[in-house]
C-alpha cells in the first residue's frame, strides 16, 4: 500500500510540474489532486501524450528508445518499402540505414547497384560507396572511388569526403600526401578529429613542435567553444590533452 501512495504522489507531482511549465488551465490542479491516479491518467492521456506526438525532440527520443530495443526495426521497414517499390531512393535509404548499423558490405552493394545510368557518377552515391568501402578497411578502393567522384564532379565539395580521403591516404602509408590534406582540413573541418589526426601524423613524422602547436590550438579553440561542442568533441580534445601531457 505505501508503494501505491508513493507512486500516486510522484505521478501527481509530474503532472503538476508539467501543468505549470506549459501553462495549462489551473482547473487541472483540482482534477489531479482529487482524482489521484485517475485524475493524473486523464491529464497524461489528454494533455501530455498529444504534446509528445507533436514535439520533434520527443519524437526523436521515442525513435532512439525504439532503436535501442530493436536496432533492425528501421531497416526492416525500409526493406519492405523496397520490396514494394524497387526505386533508387529506397535503395539509397536502405544503404544509409545499413551504414548506420555498421553493415558496410550490404551498404556498398546497394550503392554499387544504383551507380549506373544517369546515376553512374552521382557524387552522393560515390561518397556513400567510399564510406562503405572504408568501413570494410578497403582503403585503396575507397581512395579510388573518391578519385572517380572528384574527376566526374570537379565542383563537388564535402568536408566528410575530404576527411575520408586524407584518412585513406594515411591508412595506405601515403603520409606526405595525407599531411597535406590534413593541413587543409585543420582550418576547415567542422570538428576536432581531423586536427587530432594531423597532430598525431606530424608527431609520427618527427615534427614534434608542429604537432604540439596543433594540440595546443585544439584546446585553445575549445576553451571559447560552446559547451555542446566540447561535449561532442570530448574524445578528441582529451586525446590532445593527453598528447601534450606526454610531451611535457
Amino acid at each position: 500500500m505505501p508503494i501505491l501512495i508513493v507512486a500516486s504522489v510522484l505521478l501527481q507531482f509530474f503532472c503538476l510540474v508539467h501543468l505549470v511549465r506549459t501553462g495549462r488551465p489551473y482547473y487541472w490542479i483540482w482534477l489531479i489532486l482529487i482524482g489521484s491516479f485517475l485524475g493524473s491518467a486523464v491529464y497524461i492521456i489528454t494533455q501530455v501524450i498529444p504534446e509528445l506526438r507533436n514535439d520533434p525532440a520527443s519524437r526523436k527520443l521515442v525513435r532512439n528508445v525504439q532503436d535501442r530495443i530493436d536496432p533492425e526495426r528501421q531497416r526492416r521497414r525500409i526493406a519492405q518499402q523496397l520490396d514494394v517499390a524497387d526505386t533508387v531512393d529506397n535503395r539509397r535509404k536502405l544503404a544509409e540505414e545499413c551504414m548506420r548499423l555498421g553493415d558496410y558490405a550490404n551498404a556498398a552493394e546497394l550503392y554499387q547497384s544504383v551507380l549506373k545510368g544517369i546515376y553512374a557518377s552521382d557524387a552522393a552515391f560515390l561518397l556513400g560507396l567510399a564510406q562503405a568501402q572504408a568501413g570494410q578497411h578497403q582503403y585503396a578502393a575507397a581512395r579510388d572511388t573518391l578519385d572517380t567522384l572528384i574527376k566526374a564532379n570537379p565542383d563537388f565539395r564535402s568536408d566528410d569526403g575530404h576527411f575520408l580521403y586524407a584518412r585513406c591516404l594515411e591508412e595506405l602509408g601515403e603520409h606526405a600526401r595525407a599531411l597535406e590534406e590534413y593541413q587543409v582540413l585543420s582550418t576547415s573541418y567542422p570538428g576536432e578529429e581531423a586536427r587530432l589526426r594531423y597532430g598525431l601524423l606530424l608527431k609520427q613524422a618527427g615534427r614534434t613542435d608542429e604537432a604540439r602547436q596543433v594540440f595546443e590550438d585544439m584546446l585553445k579553440r575549445a576553451r571559447v567553444a560552446p559547451k555542446y561542442y566540447r561535449r561532442k568533441e570530448k574524445e578528441f580534445l582529451d586525446a590532445a590533452q593527453k598528447e601534450l601531457a606526454i610531451g611535457s
